[in-house]
């Protein structure tokens, strides 16, 4: 069978970042986009002759036709092998856990994260290497340098094949190896967690409600729960995956996944709340009346893994992003162990955890893992808390009462204004970095800021430095401000406000997070003058 050379011209777009390159829909659909950026992934990897690859998605609207692209070009580019999900449906932990464990040369998972699915919605393709992690900036640049020269493609002109059923088919000279995207997951989770326990929690009248949101997560988290750890049936929720995730915004957080908020804060409340998002990497967690932020879960998580069989012998040290709570950071002091801080981007935690640095890291936007995978992993965090509980038969308030009163309390939310004119956006952040120095000393709404820079990061292994990965405005009285603008939107910009304080040991630990929020947000509000540049003060959403 003969590839066949397609005539292309080079696309325009944005450099992908670790989240690969995301757009709306509609532009992927048209004719030659993903063929193109495809090919030129390819290219940027010396080719793929010979290669094996794994390939998956979350199921969202033009996911299926896609693979079926991928999986022609990857033939007629003379890769050897492709591992496809059953109907081209892989959570991201379980792709990045699939090129591991069948020691492939790379991975295309198909997905753009927690953003809207749907025609009219968005879609992203983002390169993972052979340690399973997303691809480093060296890669991406390569890809995008490709894209801005690149003239042809080369495909396979054959029928689609057929996806749903288990088992080998040969395309052109490759093999797609269409596997359960479930099975092998499942198979880690059970080396790493108390399963026996875990039933037995269950077993003793323990209640969950698992949103699934309509996502990637519905099958893994019906066949962990229900079906291997006797949850009843209704556990799981929303378990079905749709291609437009049944009109809702697949992000884990109090505002998207208001129906499980509502649910555990009224008296019917089941024991424990959880939910992920569109491709399965995110989580969220609730106990009965009390959100736990990712930057608390993160420390607690650090701070009881040990319960844990596949931490039994404990952490060597744990990472969190920079926007992140320091509530991790005291964690690993009282534990003797390393702590680092990283710009956003799961690609930063990869090289810590393949040199052994740390064995738990986490983010505040709702991603925590640890290095059983090379990327965030939605259900492995709920499954940790669920062994948490099973051994300390505490409810979750009471453990997060423990953890404050043992480490402090760090007051944390994320406040986020959505589809800013980019124009605006850099205007604010430009002038408040050219500030920066003449900050310290200088007092808003009654607070007093003690340092302001721009963060930066050396990379232990390769020694290269990462430049403007955020502001950061540090007040007096334990409080802090972190200002990014997210790549992670296909609209506008969206400028991430991170704010933080802490409450030591013996301080109020119960009060609302907003309002002991209040004087560090209206602060940086005055600071930043966000009226003059975004023409609002409110944010959009509030996490």
């Amino acid at each position: 069978m003969t590839p066949q050379i397609v005539p292309t011209k080079p696309i325009e777009g944005q450099k992908p970042g670790t989240s690969g390159l995301r757009k709306k829909t509609r532009i992927f659909m048209q004719p030659g986009y993903l063929e193109t950026y495809v090919q030129a992934t390819f290219d940027a990897l010396g080719g793929v002759v010979g290669k094996t690859l794994v390939v998956g998605g979350d199921g969202r609207f033009f996911n299926a036709e896609a693979i079926q692209t991928i999986l022609k070009m990857a033939a007629g580019n003379g890769a050897s092998r492709v591992i496809v999900g059953q109907n081209g449906l892989l959570s991201t932990p379980a792709a990045s856990h699939l090129i591991r464990l069948n020691g492939a040369d790379g991975g295309l998972i198909l997905s753009a994260s927690h953003n809207p699915g749907g025609i009219d919605a968005d879609f992203g393709v983002k390169y993972n290497i052979a340690n399973g992690g997303p691809a480093p900036e060296a890669v991406t640049d390569a890809i995008f340098q490709r894209t801005l020269e690149i003239d042809a493609y080369v495909t396979l002109g054959t029928p689609d094949i057929d996806l749903s059923q288990l088992g080998e088919i040969a395309l052109g000279g490759m093999v797609v190896q269409v596997v359960d995207p479930v099975a092998d997951y499942l198979a880690l989770m059970e080396t790493l967690f108390d399963f026996d326990a875990l039933r037995a929690l269950f077993g003793s009248g323990f209640t969950l409600r698992f949103d699934a949101m309509h996502a990637v997560t519905g099958p893994y988290a019906k066949a962990l729960f229900e079906d291997r750890l006797g949850a009843p049936a209704g556990s799981v929720v929303n378990a079905v995956p749709q291609p437009d995730f049944a009109g809702g915004h697949p992000d884990p957080n109090p505002v998207w996944a208001k129906e499980l908020m509502d649910l555990m804060m009224s008296d019917s409340a089941p024991d424990f709340g959880a939910a992920s998002d569109g491709d399965g990497d995110r989580n969220m967690v609730v106990g009965r009346g009390l959100y736990v932020t990712p930057s608390d879960s993160l420390a607690v998580l650090a701070a009881n893994a040990h319960l844990a069989p596949g931490y039994a012998k404990g952490l060597v040290g744990v990472a969190r992003s920079m926007p992140t709570s320091e509530a991790s950071d005291r964690v690993a002091a009282k534990l003797g162990i390393k702590s680092y801080e990283t710009p956003t981007g799961w690609k930063f935690f990869g090289t810590l955890l393949d040199i052994g640095h740390v064995t738990i890291c986490g983010e505040e936007s709702a991603g925590t893992g640890s290095d059983h995978v090379r990327e965030k992993d939605g259900l492995w965090a709920v499954l940790l808390w669920l062994n948490i509980l099973a051994e300390r038969r505490q409810s979750v308030a009471e453990i997060l009462t423990d953890h404050w009163a043992t480490f402090g309390r760090d007051y944390f939310s994320r406040h986020d204004f959505e589809a800013v004119p980019s124009d605006a956006a850099n205007a604010l952040m430009d002038k408040l970095q050219g500030t920066l120095s003449t900050l310290p000393g200088q007092s808003f709404n009654g607070l007093t800021v003690t340092r302001a820079d721009s963060f930066s990061y050396l990379d232990p292994v390769d020694g290269t430095t990462s430049a403007n990965q955020g502001l950061r405005l540090f007040f007096e009285g334990g409080g802090r401000a972190v200002l990014r603008l997210s790549g992670t939107g296909t609209e506008g910009a969206t400028l991430r406000v991170y704010l933080s304080q802490y409450a030591p040991k013996g301080a109020d630990h119960h009060r609302d997070t907003q309002e002991a929020l209040r004087q560090i947000s209206d602060a940086t509000a005055t600071l930043c003058d966000f009226p003059d540049f975004l023409g609002r003060t409110t944010p959009d959403v509030m996490t």
